[in-house]
Order: C-alpha cells, then sequence, then structure tokens
C-alpha cells in the first residue's frame, strides 16, 4: 500500500536518491532535495511503500503570485509507476488547506517528455481548465547548449 504525506527534513535524502533513479530528471544536490523536503514541505508530496520513498514531487508557492503553484519535480519510482501515482500526488497536493488560495499550476517540460505532458494534459481534464503553453527556457540562451529547451506549461484557474 503507498501512503502520502508531507516530507520533513529526514526524507530529503531518499528523495535525492529517488530522484537520481528517474532519469530524464535533473539531479540536484543532495543538500536542494534536503531543502525541499523541509524548506517547502507544505508545498511538496511525498509517496512510500513499505517505509521506502517512490514518489515525490516538488514545488512552491510563485513568491510573486500566492494564486500559483510551481510544480519542480515528479518522480516515480519504476517499481511503483503506471498506478497513476503521479496524478493522485498532484490532486492531494492540490487538496491542502495551505493552498486553498492556488488557482494556477506551472511547470516546465521538455519537448519529448510525454510523460509529463501527459500528467498534466489529464489534470488540467480532471481540474477542467485550460492549459496553455509558451516557450520559456531556451536550449542556448539559457542552457548555454547542455540541455534541452523548456516549454512552461500553465493550467487554470481552477477551483479545488
Amino acid at each position: 500500500m503507498i501512503s502520502m504525506q508531507t516530507p520533513t527534513l529526514a526524507d530529503g535524502y531518499a528523495v535525492h536518491q529517488l530522484i537520481q533513479s528517474c532519469p530524464p530528471l535533473d539531479v540536484n544536490s543532495a543538500y536542494c532535495n534536503l531543502l525541499q523536503s523541509g524548506h517547502f514541505a507544505k508545498t511538496s508530496i511525498l509517496a512510500k511503500a513499505n517505509d521506502q520513498c517512490v514518489g515525490f514531487i516538488s514545488g512552491y508557492v510563485k513568491p510573486d503570485d500566492a494564486h500559483t503553484l510551481f510544480i519542480w519535480q515528479v518522480a516515480v519510482n519504476a517499481s511503483a509507476r503506471g498506478k497513476g501515482l503521479a496524478g493522485k500526488m498532484l490532486d492531494g497536493l492540490l487538496q491542502r488547506p495551505s493552498l486553498q488560495s492556488v488557482k494556477y499550476l506551472e511547470t516546465t517540460i521538455t519537448a519529448d517528455n510525454q510523460a509529463s505532458w501527459a500528467l498534466f494534459t489529464r489534470l488540467s481534464h480532471r481540474l477542467e481548465a485550460r492549459l496553455n503553453k509558451i516557450d520559456y527556457l531556451d536550449q542556448d540562451t539559457h542552457f548555454n547548449g547542455d540541455h534541452d529547451s523548456e516549454s512552461l506549461v500553465r493550467i487554470g484557474p481552477f477551483e479545488i
């Protein structure tokens, strides 16, 4: 059985290991994942099975827009894929009372990340909200050619 919970600082290193096991996700430092699990716990969600970290979504409310939750990363261990876990984690996160003022969700996605496109398209349908995308982070301008370009995806407005 998979349980979903608010991460704690103590979960940070397990989150780091999970993300390492989920290519093509960008691997951040363990320190970053510790901060996500501590400082951004209220806007992140952790899924565990048999006390093992099998899913994690990191996010934050944008500093200049209290109505928008930005989703940084979605990671699901291979053992938990194909069960709708990422969608359930997103739904659980958006239903938190502390996020009741959120009316929009944003994320960035590379053109070839079909799993993320499918996840966020399904979310927009469940929320009955519009999904818009614009070019955002350019491979050459922003990543010096070291990373694929990313589109900014915005879903909303929605009511939970």
